[in-house]
């Protein structure tokens, strides 16, 4: 019975590796897992590397709060470095968080940041562009599936369409 699971302090022991109580407790998925494992000091870049032979970009410098939710493998998710994760955000495939004035050397846009704030839900194919200042997604926010969305939102707003507009109120 060891060879499934022992428990040792904060560790479970699964054949002779042992992984973080957190991955099994909450049953979180190894993609999930290799977000948050990307801040090890040792193996975080191994899990870096990972995610992105997975197809999945999330540069070491996104700040990503306890919850995130990385749906069905976030296989072509793209996420720029200058971006803020809230608490509970989950990301379907295919989302693309970034700057809009790609056209533009870095050094000459105005683009500061986006912040994805608590409890948001990103579609499958959202695109969050940003080409000025930073673009905010409010709290409890949902953007439907391939929307593009290219203005900040408001708390609890769903948003839809390309350009994305404001459909509704999430409840």
């Amino acid at each position: 019975m060891r060879f499934f699971c022992s428990i040792k302090s904060h560790f479970f022991t699964l054949a002779g590796i042992p992984w973080p109580r957190v991955l099994y407790n909450n049953r979180m998925s190894f993609y999930t897992f290799l977000v948050y494992a990307r801040k090890w000091p040792v193996l975080g870049r191994l899990a870096y590397l990972a995610l992105k032979a997975l197809g999945a970009e999330i540069p070491l410098s996104v700040a990503i709060g306890a919850g995130f939710l990385l749906h069905h493998g976030g296989v072509g998710v793209v996420i720029h470095p200058r971006t803020v994760i809230g608490e509970r955000v989950g990301i379907y495939p295919g989302v693309t968080l970034g700057r809009a004035d790609v056209h533009r050397p870095i050094s000459a846009s105005a683009f500061d940041g986006i912040v994805v704030e608590d409890d948001v839900i990103l579609g499958a194919g959202a695109k969050v562009l940003c080409s000025r200042g930073t673009l905010r997604v409010g709290r409890g926010s949902v953007i439907g599936a391939n929307a593009v969305l290219l203005e900040s939102t408001g708390e609890n707003e769903m948003w839809a369409g390309i350009p994305a507009r404001k459909v509704g109120e999430r409840t």
